[in-house]
């Protein structure tokens, strides 16, 4: 996977702390320092779980990878500014789900604009459908019910489809969840329940992730 380094960085990360790795602290450091190397072992050790975190969100391959390379290009650019607070995972975390969050707000943006555009007659071609991809934590009910459950999580508020898509997609801990959305354990919990309401107001009984 290539990065080029064209993004501008829009984010100030936050460092690690008293519970990162050893491993993390040297790899933050050699990261300042400029090492080429440094930055090829961030990418392979953390390029999955960024990538599976984007395109839980996004449903989109080429999306995904966008976001991907939008994350470690930077993480390139600011982590000179690396405080010491949090683990390397947490920022990346938070980076992964906020860029996706833009960009899925960009395409909804594209979306309604090429709708409206054909509705005036601009555009003699309809939308593209999205792209039918397994729910990797529910391969369970079958294609209509996984894209039924992809369906409504989309429909949840950003910041309950973020902690439910980091629980039971990347399954992450409630104390890892608030790091990644800089608040509380009682606010995730509270976050995960509303998510989980909403879906089993709309999902039948018999999806066990919600």
């Amino acid at each position: 996977m290539a990065y080029s380094l064209s993004l501008r960085a829009t984010s100030e990360p936050p460092s690690l702390g008293a519970g990162a790795s050893a491993a993390d602290a040297s790899l933050v450091a050699q990261l300042q320092q400029g090492s080429e190397a440094a930055f090829r072992t961030l990418v392979a050790r953390f390029q999955d779980r960024v990538y599976s975190t984007a395109f839980s969100l996004l449903r989109s391959p080429e999306e995904a990878e966008d976001v991907a390379q939008e994350v470690f290009v930077e993480v390139y650019q600011t982590v000179d500014r690396f405080r010491g607070e949090a683990a390397l995972s947490t920022w990346l975390y938070r980076l992964a789900t906020s860029r996706a969050l833009q960009h899925r707000r960009r395409l909804s943006a594209r979306k309604r604009f090429a709708f409206f555009t054909s509705l005036l007659g601009f555009a003699n071609h309809s939308l593209p459908e999205p792209p039918d991809h397994a729910h990797p934590q529910a391969l369970l009910e079958g294609a209509q019910q996984l894209q039924q459950l992809q369906q409504h999580i989309g429909r949840l508020p950003p910041q309950q489809q973020v902690a439910f898509t980091l629980r039971h997609e990347q399954e992450l801990s409630y104390e890892e969840i608030a790091a990644v959305l800089g608040t509380t354990v009682a606010a995730v919990e509270s976050l995960l329940f509303r998510a989980r309401q909403t879906l089993r107001q709309h999902l039948q009984p018999s999806f066990r992730y919600v």
